[in-house]
């Protein structure tokens, strides 16, 4: 069984996709090294389809090569010892969870930086990852084609074989298909080999772990929103910060 997902309208889910759904920093993109190492990737983008992704949407936003490679270095400690991967557990206006997910070379100035940052904002350390759930995300694109209905359902037939739980599709202007598929935090490099094995998609979009809110937040008031909004934006800036997860996702 396979069904497309509707995707949610209305001026509040876009009003959160430019507060929330942020682009990652490339040179922070490459965290998904740490997390395919775990999955079993390599750190070779010859040898890593979603690793080679990570770099060749990094090359489209404009990141000079030499970042990319120093990113990597840094990441898989080619320099010396690698960097710390750290998770916090925030609790912001509203009662809004966070997840903050951070690469630090310095672990207790990450905590002290945060720490001071959090108390400005009114927000606090706190215990909330039981809002979320971890998963993986596997995106890919279906080329352009009277037979594009049939390759989707090939497609997804490949991906529930290999661990996929749900998927969203959406037409592109060209005429393309883009997919993308959630399975278990434990399958992610499972399902992206299998969907990324030779005729079943045209190419790899992104994959990855993400902290998916349970019971997403539907509405936030004005104050809310406009406070997580800042609180967001401020941990974003702070050099050590990869990403931000909050409950407030859709």
């Amino acid at each position: 069984q396979w069904s497309k997902i509707e995707k949610r309208k209305g001026a509040n889910d876009i009003k959160k996709g430019l507060l929330y759904s942020r682009t990652y920093r490339v040179r922070r993109a490459v965290v998904s090294l740490e997390v395919l190492k775990v999955c079993g990737g390599s750190a070779d983008p010859d040898q890593n389809n979603a690793l080679a992704a990570v770099i060749k949407r990094a090359k489209t936003q404009g990141v000079p090569k030499e970042n990319i490679e120093n990113a990597l270095k840094k990441v898989s400690g080619e320099n010396g010892k690698g960097d710390t991967h750290l998770i916090f557990e925030v609790m912001g206006p509203g009662s809004v969870g966070l997840i903050v997910e951070c690469l630090s070379d310095n672990p207790n100035r990450t905590v002290k930086f945060l720490s001071t940052l959090l108390k400005d904002h009114g927000a606090r350390m706190a215990d909330v990852k039981f809002l979320f759930r971890r998963e993986g995300r596997v995106k890919v694109a279906l080329e352009a084609g009277d037979d594009i209905e049939a390759r989707l359902e090939k497609l997804v037939e490949v991906a529930l074989d290999a661990d996929a739980e749900d998927f969203e599709s959406e037409d592109q202007p060209d005429g393309s298909r883009t997919v993308e598929f959630k399975c278990p935090h434990t399958s992610l490099h499972k399902l992206t080999s299998a969907v990324t094995a030779p005729g079943v998609c045209r190419e790899l979009l992104s994959s990855e772990l993400v902290y998916a809110p349970l019971e997403p937040l539907e509405e936030l008031d004005d104050d809310t929103a406009e406070g997580l909004d800042k609180l967001v934006e401020a941990i974003e800036d702070l050099d050590d910060t990869l990403r931000v997860w909050t409950t407030a996702d859709s």
